[in-house]
């Protein structure tokens, strides 16, 4: 079974748009556990022009109230992040190579450029109990990098996957991804994977074994304006637990 994290940062950013706490973040996040989902995602940003850093106080303390939830936030290691970690503990911290400015995440980390620097934050977070995971493109010598910086998961970044679904002509791109989870479980990390997942090619996605979470945030949104977010729900835990 593949977990299900809902990303709140374009519900967040509706929020926003209008100076109101309407929709508020917390009640939907809430919303969607009493659905089943089994994590939150979010990504404050050092902008805050979604999810902030309020938002994620509030949201940690919300899963610690539910025992099959999850908290999982994203972003850039910057000082201010890493001390929100270690204010709010989530279950899981995923470590993305965004700049401030970045209108979304669209790369994986260069490990040969930065692989001490993760080492040392894999074990600030190893040190409070805190799962971490490295955003990454399926790139082999990238995640046997990663397997040696101390970190728990991987996030596989799907955008190549997801690009070229629409074509059907994903074979080759969806091969590498296996071999990616792959070469990643073999030595001894968890994966994750998330970016432009939707209804339409995430069982595909799923073929790939032992995806342990997906997080899906922007597509899951627009879908939900068109089915509405109950069978959106329904239907992505359908495709997660099947």
């Amino acid at each position: 079974m593949t977990a299900l994290s809902v990303n709140l940062n374009k519900i967040a950013l509706l929020r926003n748009s209008r100076g109101r706490d309407y929709p508020n973040v917390v009640a939907y996040g809430e919303k969607l556990i009493g659905m089943g989902v089994q994590g939150l995602t979010v990504h404050p940003r050092q902008d805050e022009r979604h999810t902030t850093r309020q938002d994620t106080r509030d949201l940690a303390r919300l899963c610690k109230r539910y025992e099959d939830a999850e908290l999982n936030v994203e972003g850039y290691p910057s000082t201010e992040f890493m001390a929100l970690i270690m204010e709010t503990k989530p279950d899981q911290c995923t470590l993305v190579p965004d700049a401030p400015d970045q209108l979304t995440s669209d790369h994986g980390w260069d490990l040969e450029q930065h692989f001490d620097w993760i080492c040392e934050l894999a074990r600030q977070l190893e040190n409070i109990g805190i799962r971490s995971s490295l955003f990454i493109d399926p790139d082999v010598t990238q995640i046997k990098l990663a397997a040696q910086t101390g970190v728990d998961r991987i996030e596989l970044y799907t955008e190549a996957y997801a690009s070229a679904f629409p074509t059907n002509d994903y074979s080759d791109t969806l091969q590498e991804y296996m071999l990616a989870a792959k070469t990643a479980q073999e030595l001894g990390l968890g994966v994750n994977a998330g970016h432009d997942l939707d209804l339409n090619n995430l069982s595909e996605f799923l073929t790939i074994p032992g995806v342990l979470e997906v997080s899906i945030g922007h597509a899951l949104t627009v879908e939900s304006l068109e089915l509405g977010v109950k069978e959106v729900i329904k239907r992505y835990l359908e495709i997660c637990h099947s």
